[in-house]
């Protein structure tokens, strides 16, 4: 599954493609097609909850505290500093059903408009 990022003046924001996969192991390959360093973590969205609403705190991120994953590495998973303009990182993550939440969390990414929703359905 690819995801794809921009950042510029003005306009952060990141899409998936497909928007829904299947459950079990779900590698996200992540390309910034921007002009600044990003990340991609992936939150799990609870009941009635949607995406962009996280509270973010004074230094301009989100709380990571229940990440199931992190893209934050030129060409590799795991965290890094960002993923650098041009380059591609990814992560390997295990989802149930269920909703998610795929945002940047590099510092006002987030309050920006980074961030999107995957739903995870089927069996």
């Amino acid at each position: 599954m690819g995801r794809g990022m921009m950042g510029g003046p003005g306009m952060m924001r990141l899409w998936p493609r497909p928007a829904t996969v299947r459950p079990g192991q779900v590698s996200l390959r992540v390309f910034n097609a921007g002009s600044q360093a990003h990340e991609v973590l992936v939150l799990p969205l609870a009941a009635g909850q949607t995406a962009g609403n996280l509270p973010v705190g004074s230094d301009g991120k989100v709380d990571e505290t229940g990440s199931l994953g992190e893209a934050s590495n030129n060409c590799g998973a795991g965290e890094g500093d960002g993923i650098e303009p041009g380059a591609v990182g990814w992560t390997t993550v295990t989802l149930q059903p269920g909703r998610y939440e795929l945002l940047c969390n590099m510092p006002g990414h987030y309050a920006a408009g980074m961030y999107t929703e995957l739903d995870v359905t089927g069996a």
